[in-house]
């Protein structure tokens, strides 16, 4: 078969990428971590919201940095963390966000209960339980898609595969 042109091999790098497991895990993770810190910042936060809104978007960031350099296939780029070691980066990545994510939603879910007495009709004031209730399923379904990349992740790494995809 003959060589692929440039354009075309990296159209296919591409597709494949978009619809293999840890391409739709990282969609997932961009989509709800900005869910969570849009949700967080859009609203009045004070205190310990300050750790979740860093966790959301320290997350958001480096996701959608690992995400894009993935998807262009430049890792090898990456000065001690790119070409063969790129697996086990985003495994350390998805391992670290999962254990962060688990404190963020503690102090959402704690949050979330010390605004339940706000949770009525009749209430006028400006009442932050549906903000933080929002703001806490974001954070579990982030942490959820972290945790799948890291079973996946491991299951790649435990068979020897370098590669993420």
């Amino acid at each position: 078969m003959a060589p692929q042109p440039p354009q075309s091999q990296v159209r296919s790098n591409i597709s494949k990428f978009l619809r293999s497991f840890l391409g739709i895990a990282r969609i997932l993770q961009i989509v709800f971590g900005a869910g969570l810190w849009i949700t967080v910042a859009a609203n009045k936060y004070e205190g310990s919201i300050h750790f979740v809104l860093f966790v959301a978007v320290l997350f958001w960031l480096l996701t959608l940095a690992l995400f894009f350099l993935t998807l262009l296939d430049k890792h090898d780029l990456v000065p001690l963390l790119g070409g063969e070691r790129w697996l086990c980066t985003n495994l350390t990545h998805d391992v670290a966000a999962a254990a962060l994510y688990l404190p963020a939603i503690g102090v959402m879910i704690y949050k979330t209960e010390s605004y339940s007495y706000c949770n009525l009709e009749l209430y006028q004031h400006l009442c932050l339980y549906k903000v933080y209730l929002t703001a806490a399923v974001f954070a579990c379904l982030c942490c959820l898609s972290y945790l799948l990349s890291v079973i996946y992740g491991g299951c790649r790494k435990s068979r020897g595969e370098q590669t993420v995809i």
